[in-house]
């Protein structure tokens, strides 16, 4: 059985921080402050704060982000477990972004499934 639907945003910002730690590459050369608004239950405030390439993933609201990005919760479990993608999050209107857009669309290299 497929456990990921079970999990919660909290549980996998955890899984994204162990993931950057893991493969640094994956923000390599990257300085830039994302925030992510999870709404609904289990949502709240993650940022990940990235300077000279080291991430660091951290619960709270940050300071200035350069990239927002809300989502409901189940949507965010759903796109960080593979089931939905982020272009069709995007397109459907299940992720909104503000900020830079650059960024945005590294998003998915930096944060997507390892």
């Amino acid at each position: 059985m497929n456990t990921d639907n079970h999990k919660t945003p909290g549980d996998l910002f955890q899984a994204l921080a162990e993931l950057l730690q893991r493969e640094p590459s994956r923000t390599a050369g990257l300085t830039a402050l994302y925030q992510f608004e999870i709404t609904g239950r289990a949502g709240g405030w993650w940022y990940v704060d990235i300077v000279n390439g080291k991430a660091s993933v951290i619960e709270g609201e940050a300071p200035n982000p350069n990239c927002t990005i809300v989502m409901a919760s189940s949507d965010y479990v759903d796109m960080a477990t593979g089931v939905l993608s982020g272009h069709v999050a995007f397109m459907t209107g299940k992720l909104m972004v503000s900020g830079d857009t650059s960024l945005a669309m590294r998003a998915a290299q930096i944060f997507g499934r390892g």
